[in-house]
């Protein structure tokens, strides 16, 4: 697998490194630091030109930090020339808020979902799905694992 790189968000820098460690693979050098207002910051610490990127970030704990360093990882990448960008999320951000169940409610999933797409994300991997229904409204290639078994097929 010479033209994969992995990176690790700060939410799980474990999980990053059982899969890399489990590939054969080193994990990809990233720098994230916060600045006093509180911004995050990340620096991609090696070239991923013409590289396929897995990001493996999840939406749990501090979720909104998480998501937020996740965008910017996505987008380092894909501006540092990535060739394809998978975001690997186990626990979706914002799942449970999949549908309108109110007047003037968001569709928080498919916003977080958008979100990914427009920093750049090709691909999602996630194992934990509120509802089945958010595949259906997301714009780009979304697999859903029920176990831990990694996909590394492309989407059509």
């Amino acid at each position: 697998m010479p033209n994969i790189k992995i990176f690790s968000g700060t939410s799980h820098p474990d999980l990053g490194q059982k899969i890399s460690d489990r590939l054969g693979l080193e994990l990809g050098k990233v720098v994230t630091k916060k600045f006093s207002n509180q911004e995050t910051c990340v620096e991609i610490g090696e070239s991923v030109r013409g590289e396929d990127v897995y990001i493996v970030q999840s939406g749990c704990g501090e979720i909104n930090d998480n998501l937020m360093e996740l965008l910017i990882m996505i987008n380092a990448c894909k501006i540092a020339s990535a060739s394809r960008v998978t975001a690997v999320i186990p626990c979706f951000p914002y799942a449970r808020q999949d549908k309108k169940d109110k007047s003037r409610a968001p569709i928080s999933a498919k916003l977080v979902a958008n979100m990914l797409s427009v920093s750049g994300a090709d691909h999602i991997i996630t194992m934990d799905l509120h509802a089945s229904q958010i595949q259906a409204s997301v714009n780009l290639c979304l697999s859903r694992k029920r176990t831990g078994a990694m996909d590394y097929g492309h989407c059509s």
